[in-house]
């Protein structure tokens, strides 16, 4: 079969089978009578295995010499073909992304394509100042996406550099909200633990309403980050964490105080009351913890918790009846 037949039964152009040639990847084996290079049917089925190889990533000279090598073995080929597969859509991937990113800024000319793509280099840079300095300078400078603040946040080590992410996030919004939403149900502790942290700071509803779905998150450490959030936003579905926290001695004076912020809300006071005095009532309790809800209850305003620390005040631990007739002490004298 002459070189033109080939090339339109195969689908590979007559100039690409003459650089086969000249690589000596395919050659024609045979003559016609007139003393034109002829494939043979051996040739073609070269042709069509160098094809099916290239298809999978493979350079010319790879492929030739897998169909060479007797000993090729096709698994470590397959192998090292998925390997070489993922990193480059990681490579893509991570250039959409930045493309995108780029994209949502709104750059008004390439002078503020150049300055966001400084700043989301700054932001994955080795050096915390760097990322620091990128994270203060994105609200005066060009914007740098909020998704890439977001995502920075979530992988962020350094306490100083996570606390600029995470105000440079609150001022841009809830625009990355979904991701750091995302960040609460990552398999590591240290990725949750940023992500709610940095809900904490943004305002608005729809944080808010992360939050109170993270009461129920079964990592702790989640619950009492944003228990103590919706303490001091007045969520009172708040209020069962912050009390088990007190009773835990586990940042027990930032509950307390979270009990106490609403202090003019009525039906808050009254909430908090019932559930310090219901708390207190349980015989198992130790008697440190009784003390710190009473300490608890002390800051509570309220008739109500007024009557609970009257009746405490003849507790039978010393401590906590001593504690309780000092808080209405104070009371009255206001």
């Amino acid at each position: 079969m002459l070189i033109g037949e080939v090339a339109r039964r195969s689908g590979v152009s007559a100039r690409m089978l003459r650089h086969y040639d000249s690589l000596g990847l395919v050659r024609p084996t045979g003559r016609t009578e007139a003393g034109y290079r002829e494939y043979s049917s051996e040739d073609i089925r070269r042709i069509f295995h160098l094809e099916s190889l290239r298809s999978l990533g493979l350079s010319l000279r790879e492929a030739g010499r897998a169909l060479d090598d007797p000993g090729f073995t096709p698994s470590e080929l397959v192998d090292d073909l998925v390997r070489r597969t993922r990193e480059r859509i990681a490579r893509e991937t991570e250039l959409l992304t930045r493309l995108r990113r780029i994209g949502a800024a709104e750059p008004a000319d390439w002078g503020d394509v150049l300055r966001t793509v400084a700043l989301l280099q700054a932001l994955g840079s080795e050096s915390a100042g760097k990322r620091q300095h990128a994270a203060l300078s994105s609200a005066a400078e060009v914007p740098v996406p909020v998704e890439a603040l977001a995502e920075a946040a979530l992988g962020e080590t350094d306490p100083n550099v996570a606390g600029a992410l995470r105000w440079a996030l609150a001022r841009s919004g809830d625009g990355g909200l979904d991701l750091l939403a995302e960040g609460l149900g990552s398999p590591l502790a240290e990725v949750r633990e940023r992500a709610v942290r940095a809900v904490v700071e943004l305002p608005g509803d729809a944080a808010t309403a992360v939050l109170r779905d993270a009461l129920a998150h079964p990592d702790i450490v989640v619950r009492r980050c944003a228990a103590l959030a919706l303490g001091a936003r007045g969520a009172a579905e708040a209020v069962p964490t912050l009390i088990d926290m007190i009773v835990a001695e586990t940042n027990d004076v930032d509950a307390a105080d979270a009990l106490s912020t609403p202090a003019d809300d009525p039906a808050w006071a009254d909430r908090i009351t019932t559930g310090l005095v219901d708390r207190l009532a349980d015989a198992a309790l130790a008697a440190p913890a009784r003390r710190r809800l009473t300490q608890a209850l002390a800051d509570v305003p309220g008739p109500a918790a007024s009557r609970a620390l009257a009746d405490l005040a003849d507790d039978g631990d010393r401590v906590v009846a001593l504690t309780a007739a000092y808080a209405l002490e104070l009371r009255g004298a206001r």
